[in-house]
């Protein structure tokens, strides 16, 4: 991702955003009442409103600054999701040859699943197993989530990570519509991010 900078949207204006996963579904009702559903995207792409965290002039400064700095839509940036930013799951079977393996998450339950690629895991936070035994015989890329392995791992080895992450994000709006309120306190109607979603 070329177009990438590796730096946080501030903590301090992320506190109380919301958003989540969107997925896109066409819906066609036919004459008989009953439906067809169909979808062009496999993958969820996730929005966010981060304007909640603006509370005074200064944290729109930093607002300002930041959205400069990433020339707006231009430049997309890591993100933290205020609910789900973590994951300890398989992702992997060894084969003997493969060094390298992709972070992801599950979401699993009864009656289906979906596996997320994750290219943006959080610097220290992953702790790599082998068949549940430890390892450090690794290393990542934190811009990809691509994980290497010194040696590749034997033919039916269960790879499993432990980590956090955050979501490739970067501003959905051209235009940072603000407005200078009484005493001093900064304000905005809204701050809409959106996911960047990798190539698979």
């Amino acid at each position: 991702m070329s177009s990438f900078h590796d730096v946080s949207f501030p903590l301090s204006l992320a506190f109380g955003a919301s958003g989540g996963p969107v997925r896109q579904t066409e819906i066609i009702t036919l004459a008989s009442g009953h439906e067809q559903r169909n979808t062009a995207q496999a993958n969820s792409r996730r929005k966010y409103d981060a304007g909640v965290g603006i509370k005074n002039l200064g944290d729109m400064q930093i607002l300002i600054a930041f959205f400069e700095a990433r020339r707006g839509q231009l430049y997309s940036f890591r993100f933290r999701d205020p609910v789900d930013f973590t994951a300890d799951n398989n992702i992997g079977i060894g084969d003997g040859q493969t060094t390298e393996f992709q972070l992801s998450k599950a979401y699993e339950d009864q009656a289906g699943s979906w596996q997320r690629m994750i290219t943006k895991p959080v610097l220290g936070s992953l702790a790599m197993r082998l068949n549940a035994q430890s390892t450090t015989d690794f290393s990542i890329d934190y811009t990809t989530g691509l994980v290497t392995f010194d040696t590749a791992p034997a033919n039916g080895v269960v790879i499993s990570a432990s980590f956090e992450f955050d979501v490739p994000v970067r501003f959905d709006i051209a235009h940072l519509n603000t407005s200078l309120e009484a005493f001093g306190a900064g304000g905005a109607v809204n701050i809409p991010l959106i996911e960047v979603l990798a190539h698979a």
